[in-house]
């Protein structure tokens, strides 16, 4: 279906596009095979509110066109998420509209770059994400340590100074690797720079696991969120961590099982923890007997200044 773009008006999402949004992503992977099922239908109405966020559609007048999000992490950091084109629209310009526009917001609230996080997988996202100026950041990929209360006989002596966890990350290859970036501790599924005092804000509610040694700190992780999740097989309780950084495949194992315990003691029935995407860190999950992810997940990055 081909018009004009003059046709379409870009305007902030209401809760009365909702219907005009499900209608074309309920579907948005259903051709591929991967087993994963398009949030936007499932989180819609929570998701457009809040002042730190805008969310943009294209409103053709009988449909959505399209529909795109920019949430502000900090005081220079965007990130951009949710972008759908409607496949009747495909091909005329809805995203890098869309796109420009949220650039342009978030640019004047002072970020400086704005970051992304596609599946490995989406061939499609990747190269829309490249065509819209993002460039290559980081990879990830998912550890799920299964919780067990009895992983570690002493769970409180791996609650660690959040400034000598900080120390560790300075010098680590995965700070290196993840190019400083980490799980943000309020935004799902988003990366920005971890900071002092992100580790800082996590000791103090409990949330921060190191792992000590001779010298010093040699692994850290950190609790981003506890929710109630609905699967096929009823609700779950997934304990979230936003890094897991380790010297050496023995610190691996000893974060790893604080974690499980970690997850355990919070009611937790499956975990998820971001580590970099090295054979390092993979293999080491692997050597642990730790479920691994089947994919790891890209973010890009695009500098709005």
């Amino acid at each position: 279906m081909s018009r004009s773009t003059a046709e379409i008006e870009y305007r902030p999402a209401t809760e009365d596009d909702y219907e005009g949004v499900v209608a074309f992503t309920e579907q948005t992977w259903s051709d591929l095979d991967v087993e994963v099922s398009d949030y936007l239908p499932d989180v819609y109405h929570e998701w457009i509110g809040g002042d730190r966020r805008q969310t943009i559609v294209a409103d053709a007048g009988d449909q959505i066109a399209g529909i795109a999000q920019v949430v502000l992490l900090s005081s220079r950091e965007g990130w951009a998420q949710g972008m759908r084109v409607n496949p009747d629209f495909r091909g005329e310009g809805i995203g890098r509209a869309i796109n420009d526009r949220l650039f342009a917001w978030a640019r004047d609230r002072g970020a400086t770059v704005v970051r992304n996080m596609v599946f490995s997988w989406n061939q499609a996202g990747l190269g829309q994400s490249r065509a819209l100026g993002y460039e290559p950041t980081t990879e990830f990929r998912w550890l799920h340590p299964e919780p067990d209360g009895a992983a570690v006989d002493d769970l409180d002596s791996y609650r660690g100074s959040p400034d000598a966890a900080w120390t560790y990350w300075t010098a680590s290859g995965a700070r290196d690797h993840l190019r400083g970036l980490a799980l943000d501790p309020v935004e799902s599924w988003a990366l920005r720079e971890l900071t002092p005092s992100i580790l800082a804000e996590a000791a103090d509610d409990d949330r921060l696991l190191t792992v000590g040694g001779e010298n010093g700190t040699r692994a850290l992780s950190y609790l981003t969120r506890v929710e109630d999740q609905e699967t096929d097989d009823g609700t779950q309780r997934l304990a979230e961590y936003g890094l897991g950084a380790w010297a050496d495949t023995e610190a691996a194992g000893r974060l790893l099982d604080a974690i499980a315990a970690d997850a355990a003691e919070r009611g937790a029935e499956t975990t998820r923890v971001l580590i970099p995407e090295t054979a390092r860190y993979v293999s080491d999950g692997a050597a642990h007997h730790v479920e691994i992810a089947d994919h790891p997940d890209f973010v890009l990055a695009a500098t709005v200044e």
